[in-house]
């Protein structure tokens, strides 16, 4: 079998994200280096053999590893057919070295809740027009991650409700459902801790607050095919970041693409 190397990256406009690093390798073997960032990997075919500290780790299809930064490391294809993994690597606004020594000693983590929210972050990270989302999931993928590392986080229980809360996040997102809002920007004006507003939206509606905004603007949309509008103007009228993106979130919660909608109007 030929040597394949297929590298796919990019700089999401999401804050902590430094960049997203997606490869499939079948003989590349990395040497010893350094990163200046966190390394959050899975791996979705094959594993990886890597060195961290002297000390041997793997990365079989359950597992989470977090390589912090500034430890030398290495990675090599595990299995013959090497491997195809996915990568986030995160600035210390999202993980603090505080950290470091406890990834260090187990970067590997067996977690199955863990596993699949790094892997709805992907999602979200490649999809422009899903910043909203993206922040909310790597909020809570970082809160699982500290409290991974540092048993002393780990919170005896959450309290999510707080309708107060809820309310006015609600309504700041109606009041910017074309302009849309960043979660850091909603946390600074709300006065709360970002997966706490998250929580507290959730528990009060039933939803998330990127789904809420999103169904905003797909009712928005709707109104505006149904008046004649072309789904390209529709797109950047309500908040979408283009036709793509707009068709995407209509199909999934109307059931039809924004141009055969429009068509069926009487």
């Amino acid at each position: 079998m030929a040597a394949r190397q297929e590298v796919t990256a990019w700089r999401p406009r999401v804050r902590g994200v430094t960049e997203v690093f997606h490869a499939h390798f079948t003989e590349y073997a990395y040497p010893m280096h350094v990163h200046d960032a966190w390394t959050l990997l899975i791996v979705d075919d094959g594993a990886v053999r890597y060195d961290l500290e002297r000390h041997e780790h793997g990365t079989p299809h359950d597992t989470v590893s977090l390589l912090p930064p500034h430890v030398p490391h290495n990675g090599a294809p595990a299995t013959p057919h090497g491997f195809r993994k996915r990568v986030v690597y995160l600035d210390a606004s999202v993980l603090g070295e505080d950290l470091i020594g406890a990834a260090v000693d187990g970067p590997d983590l067996r977690d199955a809740l863990l596993r699949r929210r790094v892997g709805q972050l992907h999602t979200a990270l490649a999809q422009p027009g899903d910043e909203l989302e993206a922040e909310s999931r790597l909020t809570f993928v970082a809160e699982h991650l500290r409290e991974r590392l540092d048993e002393r986080l780990r919170p005896a229980g959450r309290d999510a409700r707080d309708p107060a809360l809820a309310r006015r996040l609600r309504e700041l997102l109606d009041a910017r459902v074309t302009d849309g809002v960043t979660l850091e920007e909603t946390a600074r004006l709300l006065h709360a801790h970002p997966a706490h507003l998250v929580r507290a939206f959730s528990g009060a509606y039933g939803i998330a607050p990127h789904q809420y905004l999103t169904s905003r603007r797909v009712g928005r949309a709707r109104r505006l095919l149904l008046d004649g509008l072309p789904p390209g103007e529709v797109a950047t009228t309500t908040g979408f970041f283009d036709q793509a993106h707009l068709t995407r979130h209509f199909r999934k919660l109307v059931g039809v693409t924004p141009g055969r909608y429009r068509r069926s109007a009487r």
